[in-house]
């Protein structure tokens, strides 16, 4: 297990439409394990291990939640938007960082009791709206500030969504050896709408899909009813809001699981989707399925994996892009 890799990933700074810092750190990690590494209009990262054999695409999408500045008031306080989904209940005193390395904190406005993001506002410390606006203007985006912990075989920090999946993709780049042609794909702006996978697959026309994202979990205290639990292995999609798996990926995904001994789990999330659901609409139709890494606190800054489910995710993948027949 790479943890200082996992470490570096996620607390890298890139919120959606702003890929260039985590694309230029999974480009050095990936550099000597591919025979093409290139950047396409929307900002994918590709990253292509040539081969005869079938055209196989595993992505995960390198985005993560943050915010955007909307408005800098007379005082200095800055006025935002969500880039991708955010629990308003649990904004408040959260701290998010700029590009310049500036910290914000943000509050609410106390005659308004409502917890909507219209009534917040970023705290930095600024005099007035001169000294703001060279930290951020209108148009600034700014990440979530989580350190990354390690408790045992538990893992916690901002961003495991997704920089988990993109850890499992460059070990899995890094394990495989097949005849296959496959493209790794670390997409742009799946929080805000799965948009890089839809134009890398369309241009790719693979032959098989796999994304690798993270999943939510059942195995806390009064938490939502799943069959998902940490460190209980790779899970294995069954759909989500964006996709019914297809069945024989599916079954081959369960097939090689038990082939190879790695624990794994069947996933049915009702809330959300990922990459996937991209995939599998491009062109006429990708047969596509899904290997995710069980993750409690998704969507907040102390995302929480475990090292056997990663390891277990790792296998799969390198287990699947051997896959000679469906």
């Amino acid at each position: 297990m790479n943890t200082e890799l996992l470490k570096k990933l996620t607390q890298c700074d890139s919120a959606s439409g702003n890929e260039d810092n985590i694309a230029a750190l999974i480009t050095e990690a990936v550099s000597g394990y591919a025979d093409e590494i290139y950047r396409d209009a929307i900002g994918n990262l590709i990253v292509h291990k040539k081969g005869s054999g079938k055209k196989l695409v595993f992505a995960a999408h390198m985005d993560e939640i943050g915010v955007v500045v909307t408005f800098v008031d007379e005082k200095g306080f800055l006025r935002f938007s969500n880039v991708g989904g955010l629990y308003n209940k649990e904004l408040l005193g959260r701290k998010v960082r700029f590009a310049d390395g500036t910290i914000g904190v943000i509050g609410t406005e106390k005659e308004n009791s409502k917890l909507q993001i219209r009534n917040m506002y970023l705290d930095i410390g600024a005099k007035n709206r001169e000294e703001a606006e060279k930290v951020a203007g209108v148009g600034a985006t700014g990440c979530f500030v989580g350190d990354f912990f390690q408790n045992g075989e538990v893992m916690i920090s901002k961003a495991m969504d997704n920089r988990a999946g993109c850890y499992v993709l460059i070990e899995a780049l890094k394990q495989a050896k097949t005849e296959n042609d496959l493209y790794f794909i670390f997409t742009a702006q799946e929080e805000v709408g799965l948009r890089g996978a839809k134009t890398a697959a369309f241009d790719l026309d693979a032959d098989l899909a796999i994304a690798v994202d993270v999943t939510d979990t059942g195995d806390t205290p009064n938490g939502e009813t799943m069959a998902v639990e940490l460190g209980k292995g790779a899970a294995i999609k069954v759909m989500d809001r964006s996709i019914i798996c297809d069945s024989t990926m599916r079954s081959t995904l369960i097939a090689l699981a038990k082939k190879y001994k790695i624990p794994y789990q069947l996933e049915v999330m009702t809330d959300g989707g990922t990459d996937a659901g991209a995939l599998h609409l491009t062109r006429s139709g990708i047969r596509t399925g899904g290997i995710s890494i069980p993750t409690r606190y998704i969507h907040s800054p102390s995302e929480m994996v475990h090292t056997k489910d990663l390891e277990a995710a790792i296998a799969l993948t390198v287990a699947f892009a051997d896959v000679q027949e469906l």
